[in-house]
This record gives structure tokens, C-alpha cells and sequence, in this order.
């Protein structure tokens, strides 16, 4: 995807999205995240979208219109998009791959936390961290964050492959200039050395200890991924422990269920390996499905388990009635 298009593609999702912030997201968020904070700090008026439950009577009845409370909590909530960049993220075989989807789920939240005066940080990872963007306000910010995830990993036009992008985890994440990879010449003549690619992989695990190790306040956390890993229920656990982490399923139709098209020959996007099925067998095909349908639902009754909440976005479909769902499901919960 060109740089040109993927300017394009970010001012698309922000033109759709800010509608369905303002339309949609606005209360719902706010219902949610703007819970009651641990210190009063003052009384402001009432504004729509403001969960009624923190509206102050006395100060209303006084001023002869609603004022609502507000907490030191509320004006310093911090939103932390963790967003999977491995490879297996750029498929989809409908309009939008899996990559994008996340990218517009990213900014669903983004622009409604930065409609509400929060801050938003960044975590671009695959298996290794690729880029940290600390959290900061502002709707400058916000687009950034919606263009990193869109545009990672991708080169700038066709048979022209970015050196940086090729060097390999953790190479790229820091450096600033050209002497900071001085030292890379020595590795490429040791023997028998190879330079993984960057997007070869997927580790969650060190994701959330990167996590941990940057943000030492509670923050909300949503690990936007495809979860082709494995062994991070643990490091979920423990991340959850201190900060709100919610699991976010990205995946694609073609994933969970395979037409009937012959013979086709799969591709892992992150291991290279290939494997050649018939699509033509209806057992084949019931047997996928019914796998697939396992991975989802034993991931949920997983984090569930582990009082990890979970959201599925299908790449096809609308990003938006997932998180609404979510929205009411936290919401109903906080009543109780």
C-alpha cells in the first residue's frame, strides 16, 4: 500500500468514525470508563453522554440546572491500544484485511477518548515490540495512532522492500540514525547467522512485559490481536492483575470456514510453511470449521476464565456493534 493510500485510508476511517463516536459511542464510553474515581475534585455541568448515576442533586437544585461530580480519577484515564503487526494480520479476502479492521477498532477508541480528554498510547508489536508511542491527548495524536497501525510493516510500493523493515525485531524500534546500526555488519558475517524478519512472528508475552515495564499507572488495555500464539494466558494474567486488559479478537471469514474451490495451497504468513488441501471434501471443510469454532470459543471461555474480558471483530463485518456490545455488557455489570 502506498503512503498515498494509506493517508487516504486514515482520513476515511476518521471521517467514519468520528460519526459513529459522536452518533453511537459518545454515552457508551463514558458509561464505562468514566466510572467513580477514588478523589472528588469538583462539580461541572451536565453534558450529554454523562452517566446520570454522578449527577450532584443539591448542587442541581441549588443552580436550577443538572451538575454532575467529577473525580481526579476521570480526568487522568489513560487508554492503551496494544496492536498486533505479525504478518498474519495483512490477510483478508474481503474489503478489509485483518490489519485494517484493527486499525479502524483502534480508532473507535482512540477518538472517543480523545473526545472525552484521555490520553492514548501505542503499542505496535509481532515478535518483537516494533514501535512505543507513550500516551498523550489531542485528535493530532489520535490520526497518528490510527496511521501507525495501518502503515507498519508495509513497503512503499511494489519490488521495493524497505531495508529498516527487513532488519530484523527489535532492530528498528530504537534507533534514531545510521550509527546505531554500526554494529550490524559484525552480525551479518557471523557464521551461520540469519536476520529473522521482523514480522515473522507473534509474541504476546513479551508484548504485555513491555507493557508492564513502560506503564506503571492502571491503565486500560486492549491487546488487539489474531492470538496465533502460544503460552500468554500467564502474562495476561498478570498484566490484567494491574491494569483493565481486554482481549480482542481479529479474524477473517476465510478463517473460519473454507469454500468448496478444489485443490488450494495454504501459506502460514509467519512461518513460510505450506501445506496443499482439497477444498472439495466436505468432511475437510467441516472439519476446518469445527476447529476454527473451537480456537474462538476456547478463547473466550479462557479469558473469561481468567477475568479477561474478550471482544471478536470480524474483518468483514462492522467493528462498531462489537464494541457497543461490549460497551452495555461492562455497563450491566458495573449495576450490579
Amino acid at each position: 500500500m502506498l503512503t498515498r493510500e494509506i493517508i487516504q485510508r486514515v482520513r476515511e476511517i476518521q471521517v467514519r468514525t468520528g460519526r459513529q463516536v459522536a452518533d453511537v459511542l459518545a454515552g457508551e464510553y463514558v458509561s464505562v470508563f468514566k466510572g467513580h474515581g477514588v478523589e472528588f475534585d469538583e462539580v461541572r455541568p451536565y453534558v450529554p453522554g454523562d452517566d446520570v448515576r454522578g449527577i450532584d442533586w443539591n448542587v442541581t437544585a441549588r443552580m436550577g440546572e443538572p451538575y454532575v461530580k467529577r473525580y481526579v480519577e476521570e480526568r487522568q484515564l489513560t487508554l492503551m491500544l496494544m496492536a498486533d503487526v505479525s504478518a498474519s494480520q495483512d490477510f483478508g479476502s474481503g474489503g478489509r484485511s485483518k490489519r485494517e479492521a484493527a486499525a479502524e477498532f483502534c480508532a473507535l477508541l482512540a477518538f472517543s477518548a480523545i473526545r472525552n480528554d484521555d490520553k492514548v498510547g501505542l503499542t505496535l508489536f509481532h515478535s518483537d515490540i516494533e514501535q512505543y508511542i507513550p500516551p498523550r491527548k489531542g485528535q493530532k495524536h489520535a490520526l497518528r495512532v490510527v496511521r501507525e497501525v495501518l502503515g507498519h510493516g508495509l513497503v512503499a510500493a511494489p519490488g521495493e522492500a524497505d531495508p529498516e523493515r527487513s532488519l530484523g525485531p527489535g532492530l528498528r524500534r530504537w534507533t534514531a540514525g545510521a550509527a546505531s546500526l554500526q554494529w550490524l555488519p559484525r552480525l551479518l558475517r557471523r557464521p551461520g547467522a540469519r536476520l529473522r524478519r521482523a514480522r515473522e512472528g507473534t509474541d504476546i508475552s513479551h508484548a504485555l512485559e513491555f507493557l508492564m515495564s513502560v506503564r506503571s499507572r492502571k491503565s486500560v488495555c486492549f491487546v488487539v490481536s489474531d492470538f496465533l500464539d502460544e503460552g500468554y494466558e500467564k502474562a495476561l494474567v498478570a498484566a490484567n492483575r494491574k491494569h483493565d486488559v481486554v482481549a480482542v479478537l481479529i479474524s477473517d471469514p476465510r478463517e473460519l470456514a473454507m469454500p468448496g474451490i478444489g485443490l488450494v495451497e495454504l501459506r502460514d504468513a509467519e512461518s513460510g510453511r505450506i501445506r496443499v488441501v482439497d477444498t472439495a471434501s466436505s468432511a475437510f471443510r467441516r472439519d476446518f470449521a469445527r476447529l476454527a469454532d473451537e480456537r474462538v470459543t476456547g478463547l473466550e471461555r479462557r479469558f473469561r476464565g481468567a477475568g479477561i474480558d474478550f471482544i471478536h471483530i470480524d474483518a468483514s463485518g462492522s467493528v462498531v456493534d462489537p464494541l457497543v456490545r461490549f460497551f452495555r455488557m461492562r455497563e450491566r455489570r458495573m449495576r450490579r
